[in-house]
């Protein structure tokens, strides 16, 4: 089974589910969600399944998301902000005034 992303809002992270059954948590991505913006403070990924680029799909899928619903994103979690800065599509998403403090 394909991997997943779902926005798990009660918990405040994106989840990644994989595995034989496509049902085991593999990582996640919290945030702090305010009115407009999303802020990422923390990204984690399993070691089993480390290496499997998940880490991207749940960037990727979660920042999508957050465009999706025309938010600003706060990259303090240093893995969503190095996937932005390596994918510079996404730095639209990062408020102008506040990309300096992000290195981005």
């Amino acid at each position: 089974m394909e991997p997943q992303v779902t926005d798990r809002p009660e918990k405040s992270r994106y989840e990644v589910l994989a595995g034989d059954d496509g049902t085991e948590t593999a990582g996640f991505a919290e945030y702090h969600l305010s009115e407009d913006e999303i802020a990422f403070i923390h990204t984690e990924i399993a070691t089993r399944f480390a290496g499997q680029g998940l880490g991207g799909l749940l960037a990727r899928s979660a920042l999508d998301d957050a465009r999706t619903r025309g938010l600003h994103v706060l990259p303090y979690c240093p893995f969503i902000r190095g996937w932005i800065g390596k994918h510079p599509e996404y730095t639209e998403l990062v408020p102008e005034a506040r990309r300096a403090r992000f290195g981005l």
